[in-house]
């Protein structure tokens, strides 16, 4: 049996968000934007589980499509921590990465799905 990618990354990287948030709450006194980023980030790999249990290929892809939008909003906390220096380059292009994989992943997979439904 194959390894479920988007499963086994979107948990990794839900663990690094959440240590993330640590750090953001602890050493730079950040509890606002940390926290968007915490919900977000840890809700993608939630949906991929949930995603699992789907009723049908439409309801598939629908859980997977607000993935999606949370690993977009994610991409987008992340900015602004960067940008405001709360992150420096380095954690910055570290994690940036990661999330970059999870959207290509997602996407992928939610065309894939598409175009078996329309085969059927």
């Amino acid at each position: 049996m194959t390894e479920n990618v988007i499963k086994v990354k979107s948990f990794s990287f839900a663990l690094r968000i959440i240590k993330l948030f640590q750090f953001l709450n602890v050493e730079k006194k950040e509890f606002i934007l940390s926290k968007q980023l915490l919900r977000s980030g840890t809700a993608i790999g939630a949906l991929v589980r949930e995603s699992e249990q789907a009723e049908s290929k439409k309801d598939f892809i629908h859980k997977l499509a607000i993935a999606q939008k949370e690993a977009n909003e994610t991409d987008y906390w992340l900015e602004l921590l960067f940008q405001s220096d709360y992150l420096n380059q380095i954690q910055f292009q570290s994690i940036k990465s990661d999330i970059i994989e999870i959207n290509k992943i997602l996407a992928s997979i939610i065309i894939t799905t598409k175009q078996k439904l329309v085969v059927k």
